[in-house]
């Protein structure tokens, strides 16, 4: 099914061939392009609707064989979005509510022929822009799950490929393929050589895939290949020098052979592990370990490799304790209005200060509490701690200032997520719209009708709700427009090359023009130039966050610099230059 072309299709379901003809004639006269096509059975409709997308279709209520039910149940289950309007002689006005109720969106009687063309008007506008959304969601699909050089699988598509093995018996093995000394291409041919070169590497290495396997290009001159089937460590190796052949004879370019060598990294499921992370670690650390022997050569995954086991056991041990011990405690990072340049909201970012280990990075110590369990309780401990700390500045007498708190998987799929966030405002004496939760995009796809009940259920409290790491996920429109959302933000993945990189500045356009469509506000993470937030600003960017304004900072810097009382503020709060940082240590990760 295909449309092509800015023609307006309209398609007439009715009986009568001087009916249709008439509706057509009325129509062509303010779009005298527009193509019209008649059927009167289900099965020519069928045909119809699998033929082409259609912008509109016009039903009447009773034909000899077919009738205005029946035909919008049929568009539905081909074309969702299709408006469809009922259009008729006799028909009572019960059940032209029951129509609308079932899907329809509006019905007509041929006996007031001037309410038709306003209608059909009204129509054919929202039919345009559910074609532009839809075509904005394929594509912002499609960019997030595949490699545009290669058009291979990328990271975050393997790694649920990779997850959907680990749940599946026996075993399977995950490889890491690094081309040998690339770099000297790109230095001696040019990018364009490089980057014809990996397309020809991705297209030899698919012909050795079994029926079930995977290719993925990880980044650069890095691949990994999912072996679904292996009998055991020796069979794994013999796969992976069945990908290596491929490089047994020179790479054709430009008229010349070149001849190319890779180092492999292997690490086998369950043996090495079940979960995606350290299943691709484990295969990396094994190609590195094969560049160290001399390159194009095999490595499979040794445990002894992972020599930090021991550190993440003591820490995890530590863990324990973080929030009885108060070693846990909060930083704040500044987001931006365009506008006005000057702070509107603060991420919350939580941070471990261990007598031993010192400030933990969250990237460490965050995904242990999630295995453990401990997520939920560090969580609520983030969420009451940031309350408390922004009515705290209020009581100071600061002007109030928006809280965003990050919510983790488990914390959202938690019974009890509801009474959690009263209980933090009602302790905390906090206003609700002052409290924005942030919760990523996957985790809100995992089970989008529970997301939805329970985000309207917070949204009734009062509080604002955001998607983090927007453009990541699998989100799908017909969802996305159902959640009470007030902030989409944009993934630092599509910030960071930006201006240069065209294909993430296609996808930061497409996000904007669907938070506009949708009233939602957009802010981008991970802003780090003046270039960057230019380029956003221009775009249309409603709100920023990044290293180029403010990294995170203490309490106490936070408050000084950003939400003094009035007439007290520092000048570089504002937009004009990038903020210094006064807290030190930790990096950006999100909260719990």
């Amino acid at each position: 099914m295909t449309d092509t072309s800015e023609t307006t299709r309209i398609l007439i379901v009715d009986d009568s061939e001087d009916d249709s003809r008439l509706i057509s004639r009325e129509l062509s006269r303010e779009n005298p392009e527009a193509v019209f096509r008649r059927v009167d059975t289900e099965q020519a409709m069928l045909s119809a609707l699998r033929d082409q997308d259609w912008d509109l279709v016009i039903s009447d209520h009773s034909m000899p064989s077919f009738d205005s039910v029946r035909a919008l149940k049929t568009l539905r289950e081909i074309q969702r979005s299709t408006p469809f309007i009922v259009y008729s002689g006799a028909y009572d006005h019960a059940k032209g509510v029951a129509a609308m109720i079932e899907g329809a969106e509006d019905y007509l009687y041929k006996s007031d022929p001037q309410r038709l063309l306003p209608v059909v008007r009204r129509e054919l506008r929202n039919s345009r822009l559910r074609r532009a959304k839809d075509q904005a969601e394929r594509a912002a699909h499609r960019m997030s799950l595949y490699d545009e050089l290669t058009g291979l699988p990328n990271r975050r598509l393997l790694a649920h490929k990779i997850a959907a093995r680990a749940a599946a018996p026996g075993a399977g093995a995950v490889t890491c393929i690094d081309i040998d000394r690339f770099m000297r291409i790109n230095d001696s041919f040019g990018v364009a050589t490089g980057d014809a070169l990996l397309k020809q590497i991705g297209a030899r290495l698919q012909t050795m895939l079994g029926l079930y396997d995977v290719l993925a290009r990880l980044s650069g001159d890095r691949f990994s290949c999912l072996l679904w089937a292996v009998a055991d460590a020796a069979d794994a190796r013999d796969q992976a020098e069945r990908l290596l052949s491929v490089f047994a004879t020179p790479f054709q370019q430009n008229g010349q052979g070149l001849f190319l060598t890779a180092s492999v990294g292997c690490a086998l499921l369950p043996d090495h592990g079940n979960d995606t992370d350290i299943l691709l670690h484990g295969a990396e650390q094994s190609m590195a370990a094969a560049k160290k022997n001399g390159r194009n050569c095999i490595e499979i995954y040794d445990p002894k490799l992972a020599h930090g086991a021991s550190k993440r056991l003591q820490l995890e041990n530590a863990l324990h304790y973080a929030v009885e011990r108060e070693e846990l405690f909060l930083v704040f990072q500044p987001m931006y209005e365009v506008s006005s340049q000057r702070a509107s909201a603060a991420e919350a970012l939580i941070r471990w200060r261990h007598e031993r280990f010192g400030v933990v990075p969250p990237d460490q110590f965050i995904p242990l509490a999630d295995e453990t369990g401990h997520i939920i309780d560090i969580g609520d401990w983030v969420l009451r701690r940031a309350c408390q700390q922004a009515r705290e500045w209020q009581r100071a007498g600061h002007e109030p200032l928006a809280v965003s708190v990050n919510f983790s998987a488990a914390q959202f799929r938690d019974a009890h997520i509801q009474q959690r966030v009263r209980n933090a405002l009602d302790e905390s004496g906090l206003s609700p719209e002052l409290l924005e939760m942030e919760i990523t995009e996957t985790v809100a796809m995992q089970d989008a009708e529970h997301a939805i009940a329970t985000l309207r259920s917070l949204k009734r409290m009062g509080v604002r709700i955001a998607i983090d790491d927007f453009g990541t996920g699998y989100s799908s429109l017909s969802y996305l427009r159902r959640f009470p959302i007030d902030v989409l933000k944009i993934d630092r993945s599509f910030i960071k090359d930006l201006p240069d990189d065209g294909d993430s500045l296609s996808i930061v356009r497409t996000v904007v023009a669907l938070a506009r469509a949708l009233r939602i506000i957009v802010v981008a993470e991970g802003v780090e130039t003046a270039e960057q937030f230019q380029l956003l600003a221009d775009e249309g960017v409603e709100r920023v966050q990044g290293y180029h304004f403010s990294r995170p900072l203490s309490v106490e810097a936070f408050a000084q610099k950003f939400i003094a009382p009035p007439g007290q503020a520092d000048p570089e709060a504002t937009l004009l230059g990038p903020v210094t940082e006064a807290f030190g240590g930790a990096g950006i990760a999100a909260a719990a």
